[in-house]
């Protein structure tokens, strides 16, 4: 199997640290394409010491290029805003599509919870990276125990967020909350995202809180454990903080939580994580690139497979 051609728009922080991932890890994705709007962008001139074609005239000058015509797979990690129109004309061409950004045209797609079920979609969503971070937690909370209410705290260093990222925070709690629920399982659910200024940064940690119905504490733990071994196969850095912890809560003392209608007793779960990253671009402190990354590139990499078998079918 030959490998196939992909193009990335958006030569940022995060496609620059996506094209870096295709080059050096892929054994099925080749960079053929790289995209931006700014010419003077550390992406697109990364990617020209490297010999690859580029463009700076965006979605519309990608098409025009002669090697549009070999291009199987597009990366998007530009903003919420302009993926539609990329959207458009790239579904028009016929080519599959990978949305890093929280457009959420496509079905949500978290790699080892759902990474199986979307491979015929022509654009799929990977959320956020706070979503890919904390989601596999709530859906393994949430196969032992179901769970009424998910919220997630991602903090992240704020060197780490470049201008894509801080543009599109009301993007990124409105399709990581959703995503908690139409992925993780979870009734309801709540997403908060904090850019941490602190000096020198701190790599991006998590926490995940669940309120679910009353289950032995062992099959949660163990769920759990899993599940982070299972995203560490793909995101190294990956890992828990400390143990998972639980609160049971009495009928005689329930939860009064706005997004719940009512009150809540049960059993409180909390997960602590933190996720340091490869280096490939920005410094470790940076795991949320990685971990978005990292779950665009399995996922195009199971596309990519899908193909082939449907070519050879």
């Amino acid at each position: 199997m030959g490998k196939t051609k992909v193009a990335i728009i958006g030569s940022g922080n995060i496609g620059t640290d996506l094209m870096i991932k295709v080059m050096r890890l892929s054994q099925v994705l080749e960079m053929g394409v790289m995209v931006g709007i700014d010419p003077s962008s550390d992406g697109l001139a990364r990617a020209a010491r490297m010999g690859m074609a580029t463009t700076h005239e965006g979605i519309d000058g990608l098409i025009a290029m002669p090697e549009w015509a070999e291009i199987e797979i597009v990366f998007d990690a530009t903003s919420a805003s302009a993926h539609k129109r990329n959207s458009e004309l790239v579904l028009a061409a016929g080519k599959r599509m990978v949305d890093l950004t929280p457009a959420a045209i496509g079905p949500y797609v978290i790699p080892p919870v759902n990474g199986d079920k979307c491979l015929d979609a022509r654009n799929v969503n990977m959320v956020t990276c706070g979503g890919q971070a904390t989601i596999p937690i709530v859906a393994a909370v949430n196969r032992v125990a179901k769970v009424h209410y998910g919220e997630i705290v991602a903090s992240i260093a704020s060197k780490s967020a470049g201008p894509g990222t801080r543009a599109n925070i009301d993007e990124f709690t409105e399709t990581t909350s959703q995503a908690i629920m139409d992925v993780g399982g979870a009734t309801r659910g709540k997403a908060i995202i904090v850019l941490n200024p602190a000096e020198p940064p701190l790599i991006m940690r998590d926490t995940v809180y669940c309120l679910c119905e009353d289950a032995d504490e062992d099959a949660i733990r163990a769920s759990v454990e899993a599940m982070v071994a299972e995203v560490q196969s793909y995101v190294p850095g990956y890992r828990m903080k400390q143990a998972v912890q639980f609160e049971r809560i009495g009928a005689n003392r329930p939860l009064r939580i706005p997004e719940m209608d009512g009150e809540f007793s049960g059993l409180k779960v909390t997960v602590m994580l933190e996720v340091e990253g490869a280096a490939h671009y920005l410094p470790a402190y940076a795991g949320n690139l990685d971990i978005m990354t990292s779950a665009a590139l399995k996922t195009a990499e199971k596309i990519a497979a899908r193909m082939h078998e449907g070519a050879m079918a």
